[in-house]
This record gives structure tokens, C-alpha cells and sequence, in this order.
């Protein structure tokens, strides 16, 4: 079930939303027009043990401070003109992490739309009749996956870029949630 959740209001009780809405949060604090950005699910009690200096540097350090199940960490920027799905072929992540998320802006057209693309376009030429369609949406989807195939999404309108308007749900972004969760995949 999907549910408009405010990302500044009270905390998810799930914290895979927490994590989600606290990077959806952050990338709205950055602003729009932004590259892809991946993040590292961390859980925050094993990075206190094992890594308390980066726990320090993340503030993380704090005794009996409140704090979130899942601490995400921004990756390095992602390559330029590489296909989102064959870089995240290429990422293996070590035992410490736990999930991952992607935060990612992209135009979408409304369903009544379907029906009129054009056949035989290829992706370049799709791109452009979307991006030139009147009733186009631009939207700021972070998705997030754990590596037992537990699934969030945020999704964030431009025209309705508010805390209050962050819609969540598990299923809201499949493909993007599959291709995340194969990063966990072993041979």
C-alpha cells in the first residue's frame, strides 16, 4: 500500500522508509537537474563497532543518541553517459552492507498518455517525444532494496516538490528496485 508520508514529520516506524525518506529528504535539499546518486544501506549499531571513526565522521558517535536502524552513505558519483542498468551490473557490495538505494530524476507521462507513442521509435527518439509531451511529469524516484528482497520507494513530483507530497510504497518502482536488489546477487 502506498501512502503520501511526510519526510520531515515523525519517522517512518519501518526503517527501510526511514532510510528511504532521509535520502529522498537530502536530495530535495540539493535541489532539481541532479545526477543519479547510490547509496549504501549500512546497519548504524554494527558501523558504530566496527567502524567508529566513519560512525564519528557521520556523527553517529553520540551515546544514547536517537538514531536510524539503516545509515545510508552516498557512493562515489556515478559515471556520466554510462546506462544506469549496465553500471549497476557492474557493483558487487561487501558483507557490511546491508541495502542499497538509488535516487534518480526522470519524466514520466500520465497513462492516458500510452496510447499515443509513436511506434518504432528507439530509446534516444522515446526520450525526446517524452520530453517535448505537454503532459509530462518530471519525478525524483529513490528506491531501496535490502539484501533479503525488502523493497521502498519515494517518489517526489517536481510540480509538487513538498515533504507532504512524498508518495511511498514498495511497488512503485519495479524495475529499478530489480535491478538494485540483482547488486546482491551471487553466483
Amino acid at each position: 500500500m502506498s501512502n503520501a508520508t511526510p519526510a520531515s514529520g515523525p519517522l517512518a516506524s519501518n526503517p527501510l522508509t526511514r532510510a528511504v525518506l532521509e535520502i529522498d529528504e537530502y536530495a530535495s535539499g540539493i535541489g532539481w537537474d541532479q545526477p543519479a546518486r547510490l547509496f549504501a544501506l549500512v546497519d548504524t549499531a554494527r558501523l558504530r563497532t566496527e567502524e567508529p571513526g566513519l560512525a564519528a565522521q557521520l556523527g553517529l558517535d553520540e551515546d544514547g543518541a536517537e538514531t536510524a536502524p539503516l545509515t545510508p552513505i552516498e557512493q562515489d558519483e556515478l559515471p556520466s553517459g554510462a546506462p544506469l542498468d549496465e553500471f549497476l551490473a557492474t557493483i558487487a557490495w561487501p558483507d557490511a552492507v546491508t541495502g542499497c538505494a538509488l535516487t534518480v530524476e526522470r519524466q514520466m507521462l500520465p497513462p492516458s498518455a500510452e496510447s499515443s507513442v509513436p511506434e518504432n521509435l528507439d530509446e534516444a527518439e522515446l526520450a525526446t517525444w517524452v520530453a517535448d509531451h505537454p503532459d509530462r511529469q518530471e519525478v525524483r524516484m529513490t528506491v531501496a532494496v535490502l539484501r533479503d528482497g525488502t523493497r521502498e520507494s519515494a517518489l517526489r513530483l517536481r510540480e509538487k516538490d513538498s515533504p507532504t507530497e512524498v508518495l511511498t510504497g514498495a511497488g512503485l518502482v519495479p524495475g529499478l528496485a530489480d535491478a538494485l536488489a540483482a547488486t546482491f546477487a551471487t553466483d
